[in-house]
């Protein structure tokens, strides 16, 4: 996902047989619209698609059609301006942008993309002079590493979503296309944060597209929605709209802001993570799972009706235990992805990751702290032994990742230190498989009386208790 991923890109679609996009208004309070609301992932994400409810936004369009809505609020498209303008670019150039890494410089000419790129360093004085003169467009990979609005915005889509959320700026001059049709393995939101930017928008040919792909004008049709987005609107699209868009000759020039989220997020991938655990627990129990395959079958050019009869008869009975004995499914690799390249809270300082206040004893109620950067996985051990393979359960948390690098990918800069550290901090708290009721006790509750924690020896609650209050997650808050 990271910089490998969760590009972002700009779409919409809606009633085939409406000409125009319909305009939403937003709710209004005191005759003035309704800030977005930060108290809750739930509250933010409500606040940002208003007036459009939830379950109208998930029933209707999420994964299904685009939504465009046309505000004509002044303070909201001041609020959306003031996320990004061509200014925040030369400040950051001054900090040392890197073409290609940090930024690119394109433009779509005949129907193809034209990288401008130079070598290097980011001159701000050659980057205005390509936008003004060669109508080249800016963008800028993941700005949440630099803008704190916008990390506050992507922490909140982050605990929304549970998924990875990346983003991208894209200032386009007058007149001028970054980018030709094409089409993304991601669903997007676009905040249009100055000027204007005109849309068009293609019915897919690879529905819920699991890859990115340009699609080529002769072959998409003509568009299904033309419309033009204004500073303060907002669209959706699902993965797989094709789209293109261009700043109209008339205006100075665009800014909008792209947020991208659930790449590989879904059941097919849920499936690759959790499959792998099932079979290895049916192994465990089933003798005819541990038998030998038959000779020379992985130097057989080829796989017999024979092998495939008795995998499905596997995968058959695979499944009926499933659903007769209601296993619990361990999403392991999936919550790791997440939880270890996801955003830290917003404004998080090392100090708030200390323990915090006395150390718990029995006679304390407890409650876990940062819940929402908090999650559990249930794994083989991680450990060498001659020991058979025992399951244990990890706490993963993202409170010492680093906002810098957030959807950036592996640097090749990192040092050694580094990648031992981050190596640590991956692995996770470990925790005896008998402790995982009290851990989800503590995660469901809003806080919990040490002496009820669901563990049977009082020595084994002090521990997991000292455990995540010395990785700062848990805090006393309240003494007897």
């Amino acid at each position: 996902m990271p910089k490998k991923g969760r590009r972002v890109k700009k779409c919409e679609e809606e009633e085939e047989e409406e000409e125009d996009v319909p305009v939403k208004q937003m709710k209004m309070v005191n005759g003035s619209a309704a800030p977005l609301c930060f108290d809750s992932p739930l509250d933010f994400f409500q606040s940002l698609i208003s007036p459009v409810g939830l379950d109208e936004f998930f029933q209707q369009y999420w994964e299904q059609k685009p939504l465009v809505l046309h505000r004509s609020d002044a303070a909201l498209a001041s609020y959306y301006r003031s996320l990004f303008q061509l200014s925040d670019v030369k400040q950051l150039c001054a900090r040392g942008l890197q073409y290609a890494t940090d930024l690119n410089v394109c433009r779509c000419i005949d129907g193809k993309k034209k990288v401008l790129n130079k070598a290097g360093k980011v001159k701000f004085s050659q980057l205005k002079k390509d936008f003004e003169e060669k109508k080249a467009t800016i963008q800028l990979h993941q700005p949440q590493r630099f803008k704190d609005e916008l990390w506050r915005i992507q922490e909140r889509l982050e605990c929304f979503f549970g998924s990875l959320v990346g983003s991208n700026v894209y200032i386009t001059p007058r007149g001028s296309q970054g980018l030709p049709p094409h089409y993304d393995d991601v669903e997007v939101l676009i905040l249009q944060l100055e000027g204007q930017k005109h849309w068009r928008l293609y019915q897919p040919t690879v529905p819920l597209a699991r890859e990115y792909s340009l699609e080529p004008e002769d072959r998409i049709g003509p568009p299904t929605h033309d419309f033009i987005l204004q500073a303060g609107d907002l669209l959706y699209f699902p993965r797989g709209t094709i789209h293109q868009a261009d700043t109209p000759s008339d205006v100075d020039r665009s800014t909008h802001l792209t947020l991208s989220t659930y790449q590989n997020m879904s059941w097919g991938d849920f499936m690759l993570d959790v499959i792998p655990g099932c079979v290895f627990d049916c192994m465990r129990r089933e003798r005819g799972m541990r038998s030998g395959l038959p000779r020379n079958l992985l130097t057989s050019p080829s796989v017999g009706p024979d092998v495939n009869k008795q995998l499905c008869a596997f995968l058959r009975r695979l499944a009926d235990d499933l659903e007769r004995e209601n296993h619990e499914l361990r999403s392991t690799a999936m919550k790791r992805d997440f939880i270890s390249n996801r955003l830290p809270p917003y404004l998080l300082d090392q100090a708030d990751v200390d323990p915090v206040g006395k150390p718990p004893s029995l006679e304390d109620t407890v409650c876990i702290r940062f819940k929402e950067h908090l999650l559990l996985t249930v794994e083989p051990s991680q450990e060498n032994t001659d020991e058979a393979t025992e399951l244990v359960v990890f706490v993963l948390h993202s409170l010492k990742n680093k906002r810098e690098t957030h959807m950036m990918g592996a640097s090749d800069d990192d040092d050694d230190d580094d990648d031992e550290e981050e190596e640590v901090i991956s692995q996770g708290l470990r925790f005896p498989l008998t402790h995982l009721s009290a851990l989800k006790q503590l995660l469901h509750s809003e806080h919990v009386p040490a002496a009820q924690l669901q563990l049977t020896q009082d020595e084994d609650k002090l521990g997991l208790m000292l455990g995540l209050w010395s990785e700062g997650l848990l805090r006393v808050c309240q003494t007897s």
